[in-house]
């Protein structure tokens, strides 16, 4: 492997604790505008910070990442399908290596269909993209996507499919999570990262983070997960948590309690400063209301202020 592969490979999974923590915001090339990803800027600014890399496409790269931030991206080269079209496998290469250059990704990603009817199509991309991405040291994530056929996620399937996508080359390998999870880690040669899937209450995404650490994953490439949390930077923090610093559920968890219960302080206290002023003012007009009845006395009083003036 050349040093500048090595290189770029150890920019997204941590070289000292072989583990990583990826942030997936790549939904909308087949979802369009999913919950909570209406506004991919807004929902990724915050999170930058807590995650190792980030994998998207090159529109949402250029209209929505801030490139004076120095996340390592991993960009997603494949696509072609739609949630509503006939066939999510039928997807093909629709960013060049060139480009992935031009826009100085860490790595890029793509998907696989094992046993769907573009199998061979996307098997064949994969195997591509591998040789043109190493004549420039940029490795290869393989995604082994199940389309709409969630019913595909079981450990014989899913060795099946990573060790497919290490054969043909891959670098890296994004796949679910399942039972004998060990099964698909200790027969894919290369690191395995697990994908977050649809949404899971908090602490079942937290455990299924422990899970797949424990069972051997090499980290998580997380989305709906964290950004549709309500708490987005807690949970991603939790997440972290578990990866690189090896709490376990219960642990990450109250983690999550703590900085969610901080968390609105911030956002409530700046807007709460500028009230306390006008609380005053409000509390006069409560005394003024209280006043109201009494219009004969106020009215005695405008007349007294009358003739002083009127003397100055």
């Amino acid at each position: 492997m050349d040093w500048g592969l090595k290189n770029r490979l150890a920019r997204i999974i941590n070289p000292i604790n072989g583990k990583a923590v990826m942030l997936a915001v790549d939904h909308g090339y087949f979802l369009g505008p999913t919950e909570s990803l209406e506004v991919p800027r807004k929902t990724v600014r915050p999170l930058l910070k807590y995650c190792d890399s980030l994998m998207l496409t090159r529109g949402v790269l250029r209209t929505s990442v801030d490139a004076n931030f120095p996340v390592p991206i991993v960009l997603r080269v494949s696509g072609g399908s739609s949630i509503i079209g006939e066939d999510l496998s039928n997807e093909k290469i629709t960013t060049s290596v060139k480009e992935a250059i031009r826009l100085n990704a860490s790595a890029l990603a793509m998907s696989i269909f094992v046993g769907a009817k573009y199998e061979h199509n996307s098997l064949v991309n994969l195997g591509n993209l591998v040789n043109d991405a190493e004549e420039v040291g940029l490795p290869v994530l393989a995604v082994t996507a199940v389309g709409k056929e969630l019913e595909k996620r079981d450990a014989r399937y899913l060795s099946l499919s990573c060790r497919i996508a290490a054969e043909f080359g891959a670098h890296m390998v994004k796949t679910y999570y399942c039972e004998n999870f060990e099964k698909v880690v200790s027969t894919c040669p290369v690191p395995v990262i697990i994908a977050g899937g649809p949404k899971l209450e908090e602490r079942k995404a937290l455990e299924l983070t422990f899970n797949a650490i424990k069972s051997g994953a090499a980290g998580v490439d997380m989305g709906r997960n964290i950004w549709q949390s309500k708490y987005p930077v807690p949970m991603i923090r939790a997440v972290r948590a578990i990866v690189h610093g090896n709490s376990n559920v219960e642990q990450a968890y109250e983690l999550f309690k703590k900085l969610c219960s901080e968390r609105p302080a911030p956002q409530t206290t700046p807007s709460q400063q500028p009230r306390p002023p006008q609380q005053k003012p409000t509390s006069q007009p409560k005394q003024n209301t209280q006043q109201r009845p009494q219009q004969k006395p106020q009215k005695q009083v405008q007349q007294k202020i009358k003739p002083k003036i009127q003397t100055k």
